[in-house]
């Protein structure tokens, strides 16, 4: 198939972009011992404690079955505790949960310096809106 043709398709595009992001995602949140995700659902949970599972849900753009597995991972490491409330789950961070909060934040702040470095500050900036408006568009 000529390159060109995989250049021009915003499937393949998106896909090459986004395996090149995690991979240097994840390396930026080695350090902390949680992948990315993991990391970045922590944040939700220190920002907001007793987030229920359906608004880690909405946040994350992620189905309630894969919130449930990522915050049992979450409890299994000690980093957060659900306390359920009648139908809802709520999650709170524990005191280690709470501690990693710094290391999250200079793990995203290495992701963001790394992608700024490559494409440029205000060029990662731009792309970022883009692709946040483009999957907006392509959601509703």
């Amino acid at each position: 198939m000529p390159e060109k043709y995989l250049e021009n398709c915003l499937y393949f595009t998106v896909n090459k972009l986004s395996r090149v992001i995690s991979k240097m995602a994840e390396e930026s949140f080695r350090p902390t011992g949680i992948t990315p995700t993991h990391g970045f659902m922590m944040m939700l949970v220190n920002n907001k404690p007793g987030i229920s599972q359906s608004e880690l849900a909405e946040e994350l753009h992620m189905t309630p079955s894969t919130i449930t597995r990522f915050v049992d991972k979450l409890v299994v490491k000690g980093l957060a505790e659900r306390k359920v409330q009648g139908k809802m789950s709520h999650i709170h961070p524990t005191q280690a949960g709470i501690e990693i909060q710094t290391d999250l934040e200079k793990a995203w702040k290495d992701l963001y310096q790394t992608y700024s470095d490559l494409l440029g500050e205000e060029e990662g900036k731009a792309l970022t809106k883009a692709t946040h408006l483009a999957a907006g568009q392509l959601e509703s």
